[in-house]
């Protein structure tokens, strides 16, 4: 593990006071050290909050520097809660500037976790986004890393994540008589992903199960995932088969260009006003096409 602080000089060792301005500055600062530290990596994963200086700023950066190396670079970043009034324009601003240079980009929505974590204490409430955040990046390593019936190497993440838009990462998993449904619904509906899969164009899906898993169910659990996909979407699937694993199925998908509404380029004309007139409310200002 390599950790080391960026902009040393912009911000004399400390934040960037909530200014997305200065962020890059303390980027474009150690470009030379970030581009070292990236340079021998196939697959870049930036995580960031948006909405402040340091992760709005920097993090595309960090990104262009990353894809300027060769790497697939997957974004995955928070968005803020709406109290946050003044950080949700940076945050939309910084998520814009994110998916120029990013390959593939996951976003989570904070307001999703007050809704299913609200009654928790705040250290754990923010937990359930971390270890989101952690399973989606383990997924797709040992997608790539682990030995499979079906194998899924590199070169198969790299045609969905290339140039991906805005993607999901899920994993669900059962042990019941529905096991094929329940982990197929497990894998696509965590929700602090506020996104939509119709037209999605791309997916990768990988179905682990023991001995006793059969082709029909695989099958079935391609089928689930990609119903509500684009008929041209690019699709790539693979397997995986362990004696532990009798019983039990776990399903991980990856999605590429699924609809998110703070992506307002993905949606309808009538959503992209409906979500201009809830941010125009939420800021109290008039937000113009």
């Amino acid at each position: 593990d390599r950790k080391f602080l960026i902009g040393k000089d912009v911000t004399r060792g400390l934040g960037c006071g909530g200014f997305p301005e200065r962020g890059a500055e303390a980027a474009q600062e150690s470009m030379n050290t970030i581009k070292d530290a990236l340079k021998e990596s196939d697959m870049v994963f930036i995580c960031a909050g948006m909405g402040g200086g340091t992760g709005t700023g920097a993090a595309p950066i960090i990104a262009q520097v990353a894809k300027d190396v060769g790497s697939i670079v997957i974004g995955t970043v928070t968005m803020p809660f709406k109290i946050e009034r003044a950080r949700v324009d940076k945050a939309e601003f910084g998520l814009q500037q994110l998916r120029k240079t990013s390959d593939t980009v996951i976003v989570i929505d904070n307001n999703r976790l007050v809704q299913i974590a609200g009654n928790l204490p705040v250290q754990q409430a923010f937990a359930v986004a971390n270890e989101l955040i952690a399973t989606m990046i383990k997924g797709i390593v040992e997608t790539i890393a682990v030995p499979s019936l079906v194998n899924l190497d590199y070169a198969d993440v790299k045609a969905i994540m290339t140039e991906g838009g805005v993607a999901s990462i899920g994993v669900g998993a059962s042990d019941t008589n529905n096991r094929v449904e329940e982990a197929v619904q497990g894998a696509l509906s965590n929700p602090l992903l506020d996104i939509s899969y119709e037209g999605a164009t791309g997916a990768i899906i990988h179905i682990h199960g023991g001995p006793d898993m059969t082709l029909d169910e695989i099958s079935k659990a391609g089928e689930l995932v990609t119903g509500n996909m684009d008929d041209d979407a690019n699709v790539i699937w693979g397997a995986r088969v362990t004696d532990d694993m009798k019983g039990k199925l776990t399903v991980m998908t990856i999605i590429t260009g699924v609809k998110s509404p703070w992506i307002l380029g993905k949606l309808t004309p009538q959503q992209q006003q409906e979500s201009r007139n809830e941010l125009s409310e939420e800021l109290g200002i008039e937000i113009f096409e």
